[in-house]
């Protein structure tokens, strides 16, 4: 996952009621509380069981910067899900979700229109159905080129066809060149 999967995940994140742990010491003590135990945090973070101890005593506080990134990355993955499930349920029934970009779009149409691809910026109410779409994709593992089509066909709709009001002849939206991409709930 990389452009949309983190956008998505960003965007449930802003949901969290409390922030989650920031230094090295309360999120092992997290991880190792949601894992069962040293070993199990040990194996998925890639250092030794007696480095896990150490930090969950405190006595290291300062990780590699590599490891800092894992263990945020891993605690923030963990962190309210419940909250996190809510935020998604509310996003894919009733509330939808708001896509900011700026991107080269186009599409392809019939011949002797205008169809040639610029950058735009664009700020859209995504409806529920696609939100749902979004979500469903992530939690199935897709690609972020998978994630990307759905936010084209989106787009397509809401945008481009302005909800079937116009451009009904409109085959298909290219979205390329993402210079800046963020989700909102």
């Amino acid at each position: 996952m990389a452009m949309f999967g983190e956008g998505l995940d960003a965007a449930v994140q802003k949901a969290f009621t409390r922030p989650a742990p920031k230094s090295a010491g309360p999120q092992m003590r997290y991880l190792v509380k949601q894992l069962g135990g040293t070993k199990a945090v040990s194996q998925m973070l890639r250092v030794s069981q007696r480095t896990v101890e150490r930090y969950v005593k405190d006595q290291i506080k300062k990780p590699r910067t590599d490891l800092a990134a894992r263990l945020e990355r891993e605690v923030k993955a963990r962190w309210q899900p419940q909250i996190r499930a809510k935020a998604r349920a509310k996003a894919a029934s009733t509330g939808g979700l708001l896509i900011d970009t700026r991107a080269r779009l186009g599409y392809t149409a019939p011949i002797g229109t205008t169809d040639q691809d610029r950058i735009r910026h664009l700020t859209v109410a995504l409806p529920p159905r696609y939100a749902a779409r979004l979500f469903d994709a992530q939690q199935a593992g897709a690609t972020d080129q998978e994630l990307k089509e759905i936010a084209a066909d989106a787009l397509k709709e809401v945008y481009f066809q302005d909800n079937g009001r116009r451009a009904g002849s409109l085959e298909e939206v290219r979205f390329t060149d993402i210079e800046h991409l963020e989700f909102d709930l």
